[in-house]
Order: C-alpha cells, then structure tokens, then sequence
C-alpha cells in the first residue's frame, strides 16, 4: 500500500471513529456560547444586518446536526442570544443534512453551504439566508486593532495561504474517500 493509500486509510477510519463520539455536555455548551459570543462581534460590525434582526425580534432559529440541537433568539438590539432548547418549537429548524465533518468542512471551505432541509417560517429562513450571504467577519480589521496594520495584513495573506493548503488536504483526503468506498462496494459486489 502506497503512503496515500494510508492516508487515506487513516482519515475515513479517524472519520467513522469522529462520528461514533458524543462530546461531553459541558464542551458543546461551552463551544455553542463562544459562537454566540462571535455572532455577535461580527453582527456589530454590521448595522444594517442588526436592523434586519431587529425585525425578526423573538423569532427561534434551531440549527440540528446529528444529536446536536443549537438553538438562538433574536434580540430587540439586532443581536442573538441562546436558548435552551426544551420546551416549544422553534420558528424556523434547520436540519444540517451531511453527517460527514470532513464534507462539512470541505464544503465551507469551498465557500458553499452545507446541503440543509428547512421546516418553519419562511420569511425567517429568508432573512437567516440573507445573513449567510452578506455578513462577513472583517479579520484583518480585528487584527490591526490588536497588532497594527501591517502585521495583520501579513498574519491574514498567511491564513489564507494555509486555508488553501487545508482546502486541498480536503479535496485529497476525499477523493481517497471516495476510491476507498467504491472500491470496497466493487469488491463486495
């Protein structure tokens, strides 16, 4: 077997193990307030943003993937805050379809959606999407704040130059995937 071959061997068992986890309730609750932390920051670079969630006010919005359940509220400020996720429906539902962090993460770094079905309020679902499409976290201007100018410049062209490489880790690491299984279905078959 050829180094890539176990690469890929590595990255889907390393996968099916990922999947057969349940992080602790402490992690993912800790994990789910930084988020609403980092919504918020970047939301507050972007009134007009706010105003569109200002109309949304007490609207739920529940995002599920696998057996985890994050659910915000939009706040008379035009920001988010988390709710716990017992007790009524929430507005709008989406159910994040893929169970594969691997794809998930591929596709976002594609710049693409994740693929998601939608139960609930349809004028919400609208407003969420145009949040996705237009809102962007300005990191550069975050890190001038802290380290200067041009240090941040030179720290973001790095990160980008990193995301790439991991983009094509990605792309190589799911390819073999692939091989992996239609080989092993061609061999069963």
């Amino acid at each position: 077997m050829n180094p890539i071959d176990n690469l890929k061997e590595i990255a889907f068992r390393v996968e099916r193990m990922v999947l057969g986890l349940t992080p602790p309730e402490w992690l993912v609750d800790e994990g789910q307030q930084k988020i609403v932390l980092f919504l918020n920051h970047v939301l507050k670079q972007e009134t007009l943003a706010m105003e569109r969630l200002r109309r949304q006010t007490g609207k739920t919005v529940e995002l599920r993937w696998m057996d985890i359940e994050f659910r915000i509220a939009f706040t008379p400020a035009g920001l988010i805050e988390r709710l716990s996720t017992r007790g009524e429906t929430a507005d709008l539902v989406l159910y994040l379809n893929e169970r594969s962090p691997l794809m998930i993460l591929q596709q976002l770094m594609q710049g693409e959606k994740p693929s998601i079905r939608i139960e609930g309020d349809v004028q919400l679902a609208a407003e969420v999407n145009w949040l996705i499409d237009h809102v962007r976290w300005d990191v550069e201007s975050d890190l001038s704040r802290i380290c200067g100018d041009e240090t941040a410049r030179l720290s973001v062209q790095i990160a980008r130059q990193c995301a790439q490489a991991l983009r094509e880790f990605v792309n190589t690491v799911q390819h073999g995937l692939q091989v992996m299984k239609t080989g092993k279905q061609n061999s069963n078959g």
